[in-house]
């Protein structure tokens, strides 16, 4: 039986590999995901490990306000010079330097652009000397309060030279300084993991990164002779008292890694889920091609089963095949895994400024995962297949028997009973009443709904692909082509299915994203009333800003009724995270936001003064001459009366304070600016004025309203264009199936295509009808795709209602696209099973058994 299986798989291996390619492919996403991960987490613990080289304990000051990964910027507390004379006084420790070393310092490169980083920080430090890390390649130390130095990197990114007259941003407006240096890293390196980095005077760095003087962001300490890094902590961390964290210099090293590793695991996470999406179209793939083997060996079952082989060995016989499928599918997919790993690394060390790489790294867990995915999603797309093979009667190799359409009654219902599960998953999860469980749940609503939509498929097969081949049969091809699609509607919905899976998630996430950008663009539209906008473009934790003092400029222009800066900062309000606002003119959040007061007074706000939104006042049971207190990133919490509560929009803060609160904000800059028009006034000649004040703010740019409002939902192309990218692998699996679905029903067909052709049927026509038929099933995975797609993205909108996402947006040009690509594909994937059926020989095919 064994060899008897072996010959089997040899015979039909070059239809198997097309099906495991499938599972190459969802095999390869999982693998690099590991491959990825452990590469470039090995990276990081070498990047920090050298940053903190030399380093046995380090002091810092615990943040004022903490802030995660997804909300912005971590702003560190500043230690005191005070601080750092009593870390030199403690015994053991025999040097403890003040560092200055914050994200936040642009360079202004020579095309007068700010020089931009996707990823790495841009710090901006003080200058502590010479290292066995860190040494300079031209040029000397500033020395002067006007002078910098900055890595090589930095350099080449901004094409600047010793003695270059720069520009630099911070948290003051720009200031323009003498490049005097260049310094580079030990190993011949420009940068440590990409980093940018300006180094100025002690005093400049404090004032520029800090705003205040003698402050720093961390004291770094070198232990004497005989002293333990440990003991010299527990000794520090005594001495400085409890406001101080205090760790080994290994410790830090480990903690800042571990941070973007975090960080890393979410990206982990997106692969593995693009790895399961092609692994469920792969698994379509893999049952419907074990299901027409099965079909076409029914008589070569029968026969085993008439000279001794049990049901029990027929099964093993099917299962044993998938395995060995399974088995190269996983080798080949662990070997393109580990490229496609390499190469990720690769792209993201460039990405990220030049990030070193560690040696390739290839865990445990990547080979476990290729294997053990592989394996399991073939046998199981296997084992239904095998059972129907085990079913076959003796008899059956007597005579010349076809394989009879079963009743679709059980099929449906279990496919209705599989949907309404989904249903009820989708609707918990949406609806918020999953708990801390809620994007699991999710995931499985969807998981059921396309296994239940599947099931159900095969029911609406018939008089669907019926009505859409009615489109081609004006021709005896195009009518055959429409007969031969809907002749077995179980293989047509499997096959469909596939497809399905990839367009149904292009949909969703299409319909998601596009009713995201149409309700931000009517909310702004109806409730900002300015004509001009200034802002720019984010490309990090930390948005764009600009100098203050150009309000103050646009607001003496002609023709401008009202100018309004908008600052905002993550703080903490009666010991509860909340993102809080301020703004150069509180009049403007009733004459340019609409907001509408529900208590108390919103047009005017004094410094001891707070005005909270509708929401808020709720949520926190606060109403007018509450008392609140607030901590902001910087400075010593402060107690504010609640003098307003205005009603709650998309637009407005939930909190907001008084512009002198902004001096504390972790950007004490205004990150947008609006320009009202006074009646009558032009905006083409008001708007070339208000761009000629942002000559020294080059992150920002000042915009008509709509323009606004385009640039800030264009941010929501970038993720949609990554995941209809991502998503492509699935369509192409899809494709795969199409393709393996039509050269085995040409197997299968050969003597009825034999006879067609005897009777009169020309080559050109009998591709023709294969290309009929693989265009028929396209459309109908497509139309099926787009139907459950925009079904699954109008769920997800509904649901985030309260979020202020109000607008349904169904993109039919896209719909109308993904339709006119599934005919594209169609026609692609007939093209080798049409030229094959054409080829196939008259006389032999008649006589074929």
């Amino acid at each position: 039986m064994f060899r008897a299986t072996l010959k089997s798989l040899l015979a039909r291996k070059v239809r198997l590999l097309l099906s495991g390619l499938a599972v190459v492919l969802g095999v390869m996403f999982v693998s690099g995901a590991f491959v990825l991960t452990d590469t470039l987490g090995r990276s990081f613990d070498a990047v920090f490990a050298d940053a903190y080289q030399g380093v046995d304990v380090n002091v810092a000051a615990k943040p004022k306000v903490a802030v995660g990964e997804s909300e912005g910027e971590q702003v560190a507390a500043p230690v005191p010079a005070a601080t750092l004379e009593k870390v030199r006084a403690v015994p053991g420790v025999a040097e403890a330097t003040g560092v200055v070393a914050t994200d936040g310092a642009r360079l202004i490169g020579s095309d007068g652009k700010v020089v931009t980083s996707f990823g790495p920080p841009q710090l901006g430090e003080n200058w502590q000397g010479e290292s066995d890390l860190l040494k300079l390649r031209e040029g000397r130390e500033p020395r002067a309060d006007d002078e910098i130095v900055v890595n090589a990197a930095l350099a080449k990114a901004a094409k600047v030279k010793v003695g270059d007259r720069v520009g630099v941003l911070t948290l003051a407006p720009k200031k323009v300084f003498t490049l005097v240096g260049v310094f580079g890293y030990s190993g011949d390196r420009d940068s440590v993991g990409g980093v940018n980095e300006v180094a100025f005077t002690t005093p400049v760095a404090q004032q520029l990164m800090l705003g205040q003087r003698d402050v720093f962001n961390n004291i770094t300490v070198k232990a004497a002779a005989g002293v333990t890094d440990s003991a010299l902590r527990d000794d520090v961390a005594r001495a400085v008292g409890g406001d101080y964290e205090v760790k080994t210099g290994k410790q830090v090293s480990a903690d800042a890694s571990a941070g973007l590793k975090e960080g890393l695991s979410f990206f982990n996470k997106i692969l593995l889920g693009f790895a399961a999406v092609a692994l469920l179209v792969g698994t379509f793939l893999i049952l419907n091609t074990f299901s027409i083997i099965v079909a076409q060996r029914t008589r070569e079952l029968a026969l085993m089963r008439a000279i001794g082989a049990s049901g029990r060995q027929i099964i093993g016989s099917v299962v044993l095949e998938a395995v060995m499928v399974g088995l190269i599918a996983s080798v080949l997919g662990l070997a393109a895994g580990i490229g496609v790993g390499a190469l990720l690394a690769y792209l993201f060390g460039k990405l990220a400024g030049g990030l070193a790489l560690s040696s390739l790294g290839v865990p445990a867990a990547a080979v476990i995962g290729a294997f053990g995915v592989g394996l399991v999603i073939t046998v199981v797309a296997a084992l239904l297949p095998a059972l129907r093979a085990s079913r076959i009667p003796p008899i059956a190799a007597m005579q010349d028997v076809a394989t009879p359409d079963r009743p679709l009654t059980k099929v449906t219902v279990a496919g209705a009973v599989v949907t309404a599960i989904g249903a009820v998953l989708l609707f918990l999860g949406l609806d918020g009443h999953a708990g801390d469980n809620t994007l699991a749940t999710i995931l499985a609503g969807v998981l059921f709904a396309f296994i239940g939509v599947a099931l159900l498929t095969p029911l609406i097969s018939r008089p669907v692909v019926s009505l859409l081949g009615a489109i081609f049969a004006w021709s005896v091809p195009g009518r055959l082509g429409r007969l031969n699609s809907g002749r077995n509607p179980r293989r047509t919905a499997i096959t469909a299915a596939a497809l399905m899976v990839g367009i149904a998630l292009v949909t969703g996430v299409t319909v998601i994203l596009d009713s995201a950008k149409g309700s931000i663009s009517k909310v702004a539209a109806d409730t900002i009333k300015a004509e001009l906008v200034i802002s720019g473009a984010q490309s990090g934790p930390r948005p764009p800003s600009f100098d203050p003092a150009v309000l103050e400029k646009a607001a003496a222009i002609p023709g401008v009724q009202i100018v309004d800066g908008e600052y905002g900062d993550m703080a903490t309000v009666n010991g509860t995270r909340t993102f809080v606002g301020a703004s150069s003119d509180v009049a403007a959040l009733e004459r340019i936001f609409g907001a509408k007061a529900t208590a108390g007074d919103i047009s005017r706000l004094g410094p001891d003064q707070i005005l909270v939104s509708s929401d808020t006042a709720k949520s926190r049971n606060v109403s007018v001459g509450s008392q609140l207190t607030v901590q902001l990133s910087r400075g010593e919490p402060k107690t504010y009366t609640v003098s307003g509560i205005y009603e709650s929009s998309q637009v407005t803060n939930p909190v907001m304070l008084p512009a002198q609160a902004a001096k504390d904000f972790a950007i004490p800059q205004p990150i947008q600016g609006f320009v009202q028009l006074a009646p009558g006034a032009r905006v083409d000649d008001v708007q070339p004025q208000v761009k000629s004040l942002l000559a020294d703010s080059p992150e920002v740019s000042v915009a008509d309203r709509d323009a606004f409002i385009k640039q800030q939902t264009s941010q929501l192309d970038t993720p949609l264009r990554m995941i209809q990218i991502l998503l492509a692998l699935a369509i192409v699996i899809a494709v795969l199936g199409i393709i393996n679905t039509l050269a085995l029903s040409v197997l299968e067909r050969t003597r009825e295509l034999g006879l067609l052709r005897a009777i009169g049927l020309r080559r050109a026509q009998t591709m023709r009808m294969i290309t009929v038929e693989a265009v028929v099933i396209s459309i109908f995975g497509a139309l099926l795709g787009v139907t459950v797609g925009t079904g699954l993205g109008a769920a997800v909108v509904r649901a985030l209602k309260d979020e202020g996402i109000t607008d349904l947006v169904l993109p039919w040009g896209q719909m109308g696209l993904f339709l006119g690509l599934a005919a594209i594909i169609g026609v692609i994937a007939a093209v080798l099973p049409a030229v094959r059926a054409a080829r196939i020989n008259v006389l032999n095919a008649i006589a074929h058994d």
